[in-house]
């Protein structure tokens, strides 16, 4: 499918016909998603896959009881990560493993760590949340490219998702994304013209 088709037919769906997802597609879609670009190459975030029945059950009422947590396939929770000097190393590890020079790798990494220092807390967070989106969009598109359906979702407790799936404190839910099958048909596809986007 051209990526213009793909992002032109991929709509939210609302209701999913309840069919899983083969486990070879969905490896791919986290490939995907894997691969989503991020300020500084940190990945700043993490997904939780969840497919158990009684787990989406549990998390429907922190859901507003929408249908698409309980009819979906794979309801992935991507959680922005702030705790960013770990990650930092992480990064600097996986250069030291290629031909880069390390006068390179160095001037680099320093210059990661002082963008992360200048950080407040609050910042941190707003950065990764940032980051988790483009994730997302990846998710999305990459969704419909595979030949099933999505629905990034917003309208969620976050504090209740962290208890109920027994998430690490640092972690913070941010958005999900339910896929599947869809079992309704999408809306005519809405977008404001090009003179009011563009200037």
């Amino acid at each position: 499918m051209d990526y213009t088709d793909i992002v032109m037919q991929r709509y939210a769906t609302k209701k999913f016909d309840g069919r899983m997802i083969n486990e070879a597609q969905v490896l791919k879609l986290l490939d995907i998603i894997r691969y989503s670009p991020s300020a500084f190459n940190l990945q700043p975030w993490k997904i939780k896959v969840v497919t158990a029945a009684r787990i989406k059950e549990k998390l429907l009422p922190a859901t507003n009881s929408q249908p698409q947590v309980t009819t979906c396939s794979h309801l992935l929770v991507f959680c922005a990560n702030p705790e960013l000097e770990p990650l930092i190393g992480k990064v600097e590890n996986a250069l030291n493993r290629t031909a880069m020079p390390k006068n390179v790798i160095a001037q680099y990494t320093g210059l990661m760590k002082g963008y992360v220092a200048a950080m407040s807390p609050e910042r941190r967070l707003a950065f990764a949340r940032e980051q988790v989106h483009i994730a997302l969009c990846n998710a999305v598109n990459g969704a419909k490219a595979l030949g099933f359906d999505s629905c990034p979702m917003g309208g969620f407790n976050p504090a209740a998702y962290a208890d109920l799936l027994f998430l690490p404190e640092h972690l913070v839910p941010t958005v999900l994304c339910a896929i599947g099958y869809a079992a309704d048909a999408p809306l005519q596809k809405f977008r404001f013209p090009r003179e009011e986007i563009f200037f």
